[in-house]
C-alpha cells in the first residue's frame, strides 16, 4: 500500500490501531509524501513518532508545520490529521472544507475510516500545513 516504507517505530504504532484505522492511516500517509514530494520548497520529510503517534516534519525546509496522524478523541471511528493549535490551520480547513470533514476544536481535521477518501481536499490541506511557514512569512508586511 505504501510507497515508501514504514519505518519500524512508526509501523509498531500503526499497527497498534484496528484495521480499519490502520488501512486509512496509511493511506493519508502516503498522501502527505506525495504531496511533500511535489510541493516546490516542501524537501524531504523526518517521519517519526510525537506523542506516540506517527508525525511528518519539514525539518530540513522548515516550510510547514508538524502534521501528526491518530484518531479523534470524539469519533472513534474517524482518522485525525493534527496540526498545532497556534495555527490558523483548522480555522480555514473548516471555512472551505466544510462539507468535505469533520473537525476537532482548533486542533484536528477528521477522516471517516471507511469509505472514499477525499483525495483532493485532503491533498490540498496537508499542502497547507506543509507550506504553512512560508505563507505565513508571505503574509507579513515588511516596512518599506
Amino acid at each position: 500500500m505504501t510507497s515508501q516504507p514504514v519505518p519500524e517505530a512508526v509501523a509498531e504504532a500503526l499497527g497498534r490501531y484496528p484495521e480499519p484505522i490502520r488501512l486509512r492511516l496509511l493511506q493519508i500517509r502516503d498522501l502527505i509524501l506525495a504531496v511533500a514530494a511535489e510541493t516546490q520548497g516542501v524537501g524531504p520529510l523526518t517521519e517519526t513518532l510525537k506523542w506516540g503517534e506517527p508525525a511528518y516534519l519539514t525539518e530540513a525546509s522548515r516550510s510547514g508545520t508538524t502534521l501528526r496522524l491518530g484518531v479523534s478523541k470524539s469519533a472513534s471511528d474517524y482518522c485525525a490529521v493534527f496540526v498545532s493549535c497556534q495555527t490558523t490551520l483548522i480555522a480555514t480547513f473548516r471555512a472551505h472544507f466544510a462539507d468535505d470533514f469533520a473537525f476537532e476544536g482548533q486542533r484536528a481535521l477528521l477522516v471517516p475510516a471507511t469509505g472514499p477518501l477525499p483525495r483532493e481536499p485532503l491533498a490540498l490541506c496537508l499542502r497547507a500545513a506543509l507550506t504553512y511557514h512560508r505563507q505565513k512569512a508571505k503574509r507579513k508586511i515588511r516596512p518599506a
